[in-house]
């Protein structure tokens, strides 16, 4: 079997060449870059299982890089793990919002790092097998081997965390989850984001369907002092 192949992307030497000797030596063949263009250009030849990805980069951010490899269908799968020197909630929540995967923040244990990713390539994994059969809830249609989601006819261009948390609803609709079980479930028990996250992830996915349709919105319903639940429709 092939190891699974990384991208680093960081622009400090000390930290670049600490990450591909951990990362090499636990198994993953490992690529780096230490600028936007660069990463971007490695990404387009390699397409790798997963991307190491710095906030602080010469030229193009890391967050303006996510954003890019996340609005273009062969890239947006992807998993990203924003690795910055930042840590508050604010930047956590740019990461997640701009379509990371994870977050860890400087300086971090290379046991915990490795951890991290070997979470997200779980989930990823399982994400991209989950499900064969397409799910229809009322307007929306789920094709999970092409990772889209279709509202009224309409191709819904979300976030990696917006599609995990809307599949979560769909597939029990009518069903309350609160915030905590929403954290757990697509991002893993270990993952540290506050519950605020969840919160300012339903915006960003209710302005979306209500660009499409100004009741859209309605479908996820906040459960007031409990969480969320996909609106079903009187037929299921």
């Amino acid at each position: 079997m092939n190891k699974p192949e990384i991208l680093v992307v960081e622009d400090e030497e000390d930290i670049l060449h600490l990450l591909y000797f951990n990362l090499s030596k636990a198994g993953y063949a490992v690529r780096t870059a230490d600028n936007g263009k660069d990463a971007l250009r490695e990404v387009k030849q390699a397409h790798p299982h997963l991307i190491l990805l710095d906030l602080m980069l010469p030229g193009m951010s890391g967050l303006d890089i996510c954003r890019k490899l996340k609005e273009k269908k062969k890239t947006r799968t992807i998993p990203i793990i924003m690795v910055t020197a930042k840590g508050e909630e604010r930047d956590v929540v740019k990461g997640l919002e701009a379509g990371a995967d994870d977050y860890i923040t400087k300086p971090f244990s290379p046991k915990v790092l490795n951890a991290r990713i070997r979470a997200v390539l779980r989930r990823h994994q399982l994400d991209e097998g989950f499900e064969e059969t397409i799910i229809s809830r009322g307007d929306f249609t789920v094709h999970p081997q092409e990772y889209k989601v279709m509202f009224k006819n309409h191709e819904l261009n979300l976030t990696p965390l917006e599609y995990q948390f809307l599949v979560l609803l769909m597939k029990k609709p009518g069903w309350v989850f609160t915030r905590n079980q929403i954290v757990n479930s697509i991002r893993g028990e270990d993952y540290a984001v506050t519950e605020r996250s969840v919160d300012v992830l339903v915006v960003g996915l209710r302005k979306k369907l209500k660009a499409v349709d100004s009741e859209g919105h309605e479908s996820v319903e906040t459960v007031r002092g409990v969480g969320y639940r996909f609106k079903a429709s009187e037929e299921e």
